[in-house]
């Protein structure tokens, strides 16, 4: 007998940063962590809309059970079933080393093809749980946004979801060679030579948290993202670029909804010294790696021009926060908007403004505020704390689990009059938050100084 009322263990990874860990996530790991977890509001032959949630934590933390994720709330307000996964982290899921190629060339990314496994398991199962198998919506965000992204990519997904809704999180990938390359820096960090696939397999995976971990804490090579385990564009698995991919068509027929958050880069500002204390020229150096053969004169100008006709501060840090989080978040988002409203008018673009007072409010619209607004856990007293949800929080959290299970039951969220497709008009985009609604191109000017220079373009057929 199976007791399917217990959580079980999550993937192994790293231990939370403390303080910040929630009471009650679960923290006991375990291999055996291919688990998912289910919500909905009667088990009967209802037929309602599956919603399966992918967990960030940059492919290295993370799991289905966190609080923040629990799928309560939203489930009994949209009449859905809601579902979260796990998936394997790390070294686990995405370690490419030249004695782990398959038979057929594959590497790395187990991590993607456990989320294919839990999307199959749903399409056979999910109809026991009262949820309808051929209306399925993924949705996920930072690390399991840019996975769906890339499952939007690979003919193996095909057919396994009818929407997707991306939050904060376009995609990011490595090529197989660099992929190998980091494979052989964590191999290296084991203080292994030349291993086998069964010395790979003997080794504990607290060694393999570990070897990460440290892997972790290296700075980043210039130009390339600071996130050493990624998807991997091995050439089967993975056959092209998301981007590519998505521009040729490989997600047809799948409506799409994504958004970022105004200030995502926030937080990593608060982790790390070096962003929040960065000064004119270090501005300019990062523009130099971050938008290559731009003038980082032009770009500030145009940033401080913007922000100051809108009253917000403009020292470098603020300016870093505001261009990082539009080259490596929202560009890059609106980018895949584009590319799949050649294939399906169903794209609708979000930006999320809502504040959070903590820390003094210094993080504004921070990277996965959004959350306990989408599931509704807002109303959870813990996870209040962080998000700050004052007045108007509960109305903003309704609004949101609105349209997003609106959108997983018809692929439309809102009404055509509040939330238009982006391609409809001036790159239409429904903003949650003070002063919310439907905009044309907000804080286009900004973007327009990005896109500039910005290696990832709108595609010929797109805007």
């Amino acid at each position: 007998m199976f007791d399917a009322t217990e959580r079980r263990g999550i993937a192994p990874q790293p231990p939370p940063t403390p303080g910040l860990a929630v009471p009650g996530d679960p923290t006991e790991q375990s291999e055996d962590c291919l688990h998912v977890n289910i919500w909905t509001p009667v088990v009967d032959g209802g037929n309602r809309p599956v919603m399966v949630f992918i967990h960030g934590g940059s492919f290295i933390t993370g799991s289905g059970a966190n609080s923040v994720y629990r799928g309560r709330w939203l489930a009994d307000f949209g009449d859905v079933v809601v579902v979260t996964i796990n998936y394997r982290l790390g070294a686990l899921g995405f370690l490419a080393h030249s004695a782990l190629i398959g038979d057929d060339g594959s590497v790395g990314n187990y991590g993607l093809m456990d989320q294919i496994a839990a999307l199959e398991w749903v399409s056979d199962n999910i109809a026991a749980f009262g949820g309808d198998p051929g209306n399925v919506t993924v949705f996920g965000e930072s690390a399991g946004a840019m996975s769906i992204c890339t499952l939007m990519a690979t003919p193996r997904a095909r057919g396994l979801f009818r929407r997707a809704i991306l939050q904060s999180g376009p995609h990011f990938t490595q090529s197989r060679e660099r992929a190998l390359t980091v494979g052989d820096r964590l191999i290296e960090a084991l203080g292994l030579e030349n291993p086998s696939r069964a010395d790979l397999e003997a080794i504990p995976a607290e060694d393999f948290v570990a070897a990460t971990a440290e892997l972790w804490a290296l700075p980043p090579e210039p130009g390339v993202i600071a996130l050493p385990l990624l998807p991997v564009v091995d050439g089967v698995f993975l056959e092209v670029d998301p981007d590519e991919a998505i521009a040729a068509g490989s997600a047809s027929g799948v409506s799409l909804m994504i958004g970022t958050n105004r200030d995502e880069m926030s937080m990593f500002a608060l982790g790390d010294p070096a962003y929040a204390s960065i000064d004119e020229a270090g501005l300019a150096r990062w523009l130099d790696v971050a938008l290559p053969g731009c003038d980082p004169a032009e770009v500030v100008t145009a940033y401080v021009a913007a922000r100051t006709a809108r009253g917000e501060p403009t020292d470098p840090s603020a300016l870093w926060v505001a261009m990082a989080t539009d080259v490596i978040f929202r560009w890059p988002s609106l980018v895949v908007a584009s590319a799949q409203a050649t294939f399906d008018e169903r794209v609708f673009v979000y930006l999320f403004t809502q504040e959070t007072d903590v820390f003094g409010g210094i993080l504004g619209s921070c990277h996965a505020l959004e959350l306990p607004y989408v599931f509704g856990t807002i109303h959870e007293e813990a996870i209040n704390v962080f998000a700050g949800g004052g007045p108007g929080s509960a109305a903003l959290s309704e609004e949101m689990m609105r349209a997003w299970t609106s959108f997983a039951r018809t692929g439309q969220p809102e009404t055509p009059e509040t939330w238009a497709p982006f391609e409809t008009r001036v790159k239409a985009t429904r903003v949650f938050g003070p002063n919310g609604g439907l905009r044309d191109h907000p804080r286009a000017d900004e973007l327009e100084a990005v896109a500039s220079a910005h290696v990832r373009k709108f595609p010929a057929t797109g805007a």
